[in-house]
């Protein structure tokens, strides 16, 4: 098994959340890697047929990231993980993962992945997007919906 020195934890402050985070620190703490956690805060939905970006919008939009932002620090509280770099984006989740694993030279990202089926399958995952796209190794942590 390869020796990690800085690991990328993907985080959506869902239920399964604990989990990937304990998986990675796990294997953090195996290899005496760094860890950073990453959330993305996807865009509001705005609707353009008017062509004008609403000042509300942009308020939603900075409210949002604020609020991740203090969720990710609580998060990082209650895993003892106070000296870790964390990262709170806006924009496509595969895409911002992505760009900070690369700018941060990250060699591990851990995910969350809910092992869906049928037409979910078909429509593809970040976790699958993210494996196929990520400059490093990927570990996929199963999740239980």
């Amino acid at each position: 098994m390869p020796d990690y020195k800085h690991l990328l934890i993907a985080v959506d402050f869902s239920a399964s959340t604990d989990q990937v985070l304990k998986r990675g620190i796990s294997l953090a703490n195996t290899s005496n890697a760094s860890i950073s956690l990453i959330h993305v805060v996807e865009f509001a939905q705005v609707d353009l047929s008017n062509e004008l970006v609403m000042p509300q919008q942009l308020e939603l939009d900075r409210e949002l990231v604020e609020l991740a932002e203090k969720k990710l620090a609580a998060l990082a509280e209650k895993h003892d993980l106070g000296s870790s770099q964390r990262f709170v984006s806006q924009g496509s989740t595969k895409r911002e993962i992505l760009n900070t694993a690369k700018e941060e030279g990250i060699d591990l990202i851990v995910i969350g992945c809910h092992g869906r089926h049928g037409i979910q399958l078909l429509l593809g995952s970040t976790a699958n997007a993210v494996l196929h796209g990520a400059p490093c190794d990927v570990l996929a942590v199963r999740v239980s919906d």
